[in-house]
């Protein structure tokens, strides 16, 4: 093989060889008609408030005049009986078939979305994946079905280190999540409550100095307008 073959292949095969920085989603974070879904407070096609009521009142047409017998008046032993049914006032004379009201489903309870974000260890800089995953909260949050709505961006942390340091990485992580999603997309600052909570309510029990993946995360909640 000539000289200037076997180097054109030795090339190839370098490059065949290295690796490639591909900067994707974490798995299993939801996309962002998911985060969308999840917050939003009146699930699609879902009707949240006012009053429905039922099918149009029906109307029952008067009975063909008959021979009207004198009433017979009740004995002693016998009372009354009450009256079967009753015409309501200004009816013409007709009667209506009662008819329940149906009252809407109340809407639903301000949603709630985990994401697994990435940040470098020990620090509250966010990485390319994690800028990723946050682009699709901020696409959701943008969404005219959350416009108005406030939301509680929540660090958390697993176990590994002391209590301490991880509330105040977590409140850290959490001020950097929500700076990200107000400069990039828009989305007033004001609507975006930062709050740290460290090892507090973890996704996945475990002892301490206990590394768990899934404890690293970021919890979004919709507080409502």
């Amino acid at each position: 093989m000539a000289v200037g073959t076997r180097a054109f292949v030795c090339l190839t095969l370098g490059f065949m060889a290295a690796p490639l920085t591909v900067f994707a989603q974490a798995p299993g974070n939801p996309s962002e008609e998911e985060i969308l879904q999840k917050l939003s407070r009146c699930p699609p096609g879902a009707v949240c408030r006012g009053i429905h009521l039922g099918p149009a009142q029906q109307t029952i047409p008067d009975a063909p005049e008959a021979a009207v017998s004198p009433p017979t008046m009740p004995t002693a032993a016998e009372p009354a009986a009450p009256p079967t049914s009753a015409t309501p006032p200004n009816s013409g004379g007709r009667q209506t078939a009662a008819v329940p009201i149906r009252l809407a489903p109340p809407a639903s309870t301000p949603g709630t979305v985990n994401l697994q974000v990435e940040f470098r260890t020990a620090s509250a800089d966010l990485t390319a994946a994690a800028m990723k995953t946050l682009d699709s909260l901020g696409r959701a949050l943008q969404h005219p079905e959350l416009a108005g709505d406030r939301f509680r961006i929540e660090g958390h942390t697993d176990t590994v280190g002391s209590p301490t340091y991880n509330k105040l990485l977590s409140e850290r992580r959490a001020a950097a999540v929500a700076g990200y999603v107000s400069e990039k997309f828009g989305i007033e600052r004001s609507r975006l409550e930062a709050v740290g909570m460290g090892e507090e309510g973890l996704a996945v029990p475990t002892p301490p100095q206990t590394p768990e993946p899934r404890n690293r995360r970021v919890q979004i909640t919709n507080l409502g307008a």
